[in-house]
Parts: C-alpha cells; sequence; structure tokens
C-alpha cells in the first residue's frame, strides 16, 4: 500500500474566494467549494481518519528550498559535538536550542501498558526494540510569532543561533514559516471535511510554540541495519509535517495497525497527525473525540538505508540523515475539547478540557526532556 498525494493547488487558488473567519456564516463554508474540492477536503479527512498520515504537494514548498535547508543542517550536525552543545539549553526541556544524541528516551521504552500492547501485535507488524535513548541528535528552532503573556514561558523561549551560520535565522525561518503554510491549508481542508468551520483548527494554531525540529543520525557511526534512530512513538503536537530526507527509514502505523514504510516523492511533504494528551489522547486526536487517532512511526536502518548511505559514499556527500521536521503546535495557554459536532460524540467524555501547554509538560517528562532542569521523531 502506497500514500495517496493530495495536491493543494486547486484549494489554494479557491481560498481566496472563501469566506472569512470573522464571517458569521463561516460554518456553510462548504457552499463556497465546487463538488471537485470538497470532495478533495472530504479525502483529506478521510485519509488522516483512516491512516494518520498524508502526502501533499505544496507548490509553494520546492525541491530548493528543502535542499537549501538539509545542506546547512548537515553542515552543522557534522559539527565536532563540542561545538554543537553550546547550542544545548536543558533548562528549557531542549525546546530550543540542540538536543545530543542519547538524551530522548522512546515512549515504547518507558511506556509499560504501550509495551504490552506490542507484545499481542502480529510479528510482521512490531517495531524495532530499541536499546536505549535515541541515538540522534535535534535542532528545536521556534517558527513564528510568540504570544506576549503566557503561563508556560519555557516552551516559548527565544531561538539559538549557532556561531559561523550567517544564513541560519533566513534558512530556518524561510523554510519553518512555508511548512507551517502547508499544515495550514491541510488543516483547512480537514476542518471541512469534518464538518467543521474552516478556521476550527487554524484559530487554536495562532500564536503556538511550532517548532522547526530537524534531526541528525549519523550514519558514519551509526550506519548498521536495524540501529534505531527513533524508537516507536507519536508525536506530542497537533499536526507534524516532514520533508523529504536523503535517507530512507521511516516506518508509520495505520489505523489497521499494519506496518508502512513510508517512501516520500521528491517535491512532496509528509504529514501525520500528533497526540498532543495526558494519558492516551489529544490534539487532532482530541478535537474530534477520537475521530482521528495519533500516528505511530518509527526510523530505523533498513537496507534501502544502506543502499542510499552507499550511493553518498560513491557521490562524496554527507552521512548525516537529516529529518526536515516541523511541528505544529496548538497554542499552549488554548484549551482543547472535542470541536462542533464531535462535542456529542459517544467517546467525548474521555476528551475533558485541557490546557496544550500543561499536556505538553507532562509528556517532556515522560520522556526524559523535562526531568534535566520534545517531541520525538521522523
Amino acid at each position: 500500500m502506497e500514500l495517496p498525494v493530495i495536491d493543494l493547488s486547486q484549494y489554494l487558488e479557491l481560498s481566496t474566494k472563501l469566506l472569512s473567519p470573522s464571517d458569521e456564516s463561516n460554518s456553510s463554508v462548504e457552499q463556497e467549494l465546487n463538488p471537485q474540492t470538497k470532495n478533495l477536503c472530504n479525502e483529506v479527512s478521510r485519509i488522516l481518519r483512516d491512516t494518520g498520515a498524508l502526502l501533499i504537494k505544496d507548490p509553494r514548498c520546492s525541491v530548493e528550498d528543502n535542499d537549501r535547508f538539509l545542506d546547512m543542517m548537515e553542515k552543522y550536525f557534522d559539527k565536532p559535538d563540542d561545538f554543537k552543545r553550546h547550542q544545548e539549553r536543558s533548562h528549557l526541556h531542549y525546546q530550543v536550542g540542540v538536543t545530543p544524541e542519547g538524551v530522548e528516551v522512546p515512549r515504547s521504552l518507558v511506556d509499560k501498558d504501550l509495551q504490552q500492547k506490542l507484545s499481542t501485535m502480529p510479528k510482521e507488524n512490531q517495531p524495532s526494540t530499541p536499546v536505549g535513548p535515541d541515538p540522534k541528535w535535534r535542532y528545536m528552532w521556534r517558527v513564528g510569532p510568540r504570544p506576549s503573556k503566557t503561563c508556560f514561558q519555557e516552551l516559548n523561549a527565544e531561538p539559538v543561533i549557532p556561531e559561523g551560520f550567517p544564513e541560519w535565522k533566513q534558512t530556518m525561518d524561510s523554510w519553518g514559516y512555508k511548512m507551517i503554510n502547508a499544515i495550514e491549508v491541510v488543516a483547512e481542508m480537514a476542518a471541512i471535511g469534518f464538518g467543521l468551520p474552516k478556521d476550527a483548527f487554524t484559530s487554536l494554531m495562532k500564536q503556538g510554540p511550532h517548532l522547526l525540529a530537524p534531526t541528525g543520525s549519523d550514519l558514519q557511526r551509526y550506519g548498521k541495519e536495524g540501529t534505531v534512530f527513533a524508537g516507536y512513538h507519536y508525536d506530542l503536537n497537533f499536526l507534524t509535517i516532514h520533508g523529504r530526507s536523503r535517507f530512507p527509514g521511516l516506518n508509520i502505523w495505520l489505523r489497521s495497525g499494519q506496518k508502512m514504510e513510508v517512501k516520500v516523492p521528491v517535491g512532496c511533504l509528509l504529514i501525520q497527525t500528533g497526540k498532543q494528551a495526558s494519558e492516551n489522547q489529544f490534539s487532532l486526536e482530541w478535537l474530534t473525540g477520537g475521530e482521528c487517532q495519533a500516528g505511530m512511526h518509527e526510523v530505523v536502518v533498513t537496507n534501502r538505508t544502506l543502499e542510499a548511505v552507499e550511493a553518498a559514499r560513491q557521490q562524496n556527500r554527507s552521512l548525516w540523515r537529516v529529518s526536515s521536521t516541523l511541528f505544529a503546535h496548538i497554542a499552549s495557554d488554548a484549551t482543547i475539547e472535542p470541536l462542533g459536532h464531535f462535542a456529542d460524540s459517544p467517546l467525548a467524555e474521555k476528551y475533558p478540557p485541557m490546557c496544550a501547554g500543561e499536556f505538553v509538560e507532562l509528556e517532556l517528562a515522560v520522556i526524559n526532556l523535562k526531568g534535566k532542569t520534545n517531541d520525538s521523531d521522523s
């Protein structure tokens, strides 16, 4: 099975004709869409519900944009460890700056209930078993405006810029904003497909602590088949978007429980539903009363990874696997609960109102990023 690719061009062309979010009749915005575009929105919501993952093509996000970002991050991750640790901010739960390898703990390594669930899965669908913390680096770069007043200052801290990278801010912001713009379009389309006002999700994202969070995995050092760079996990945010990595290795799990290797076509982006909840659920899952489930995934060195490593060696290219990842969050001080008709769902009582920032702090403690005073990966 392969994920279908949704081209956003058609919706983007019509989006300027849609009713504004402030229009009192915004709830009937679907009347502004032609049947073909409405069907496309229905398809977006269906795919997110059934698979937790979506491939998109956004004409505003070019291959050149992705490559420019990857080139810079490969150069950064190739720096000595001592250099990179100057950008470490453990007292801010690693929510800005660099997170060294060996810090993030896969959820599947510490969650007993999850371990029990995994043991009952068919062998062909079971994830790889990590032996310890993830051997990957990560860089957290906040994208977009932050609130002037918030109860979660450490989740909205100022960004960290490494020395010797004059292009850093422009490159990070440029790629980060383009990915946020793509997520906002998908969030609008999903809302319409779910029968909600088109700004039902995007209104909650305003001034959220969005993170451009590329990871760096050293295939020169850890390029052995079976190495787990990111253990089986969900992302704790609203929606996650990835540009195409130069090295394969990402596996996802469909809602049916089927394990699937993701192949992102050139020029496309991958979007996954996040978790953002205390016990079991949150964010898109929370906002839809369980209609969407958070997407589970892992990053593992496979045969295809090793083939890409050999090709990179022959071309004298970097052997750092960089994930071009952005975590889109609900605003830290926003309260989340099932929206619209999802509030009448039989499962709605499982999703009581909760503050987004409070959830993030709880999750950070579980995966070992708060105990030292992230999100996980793809």
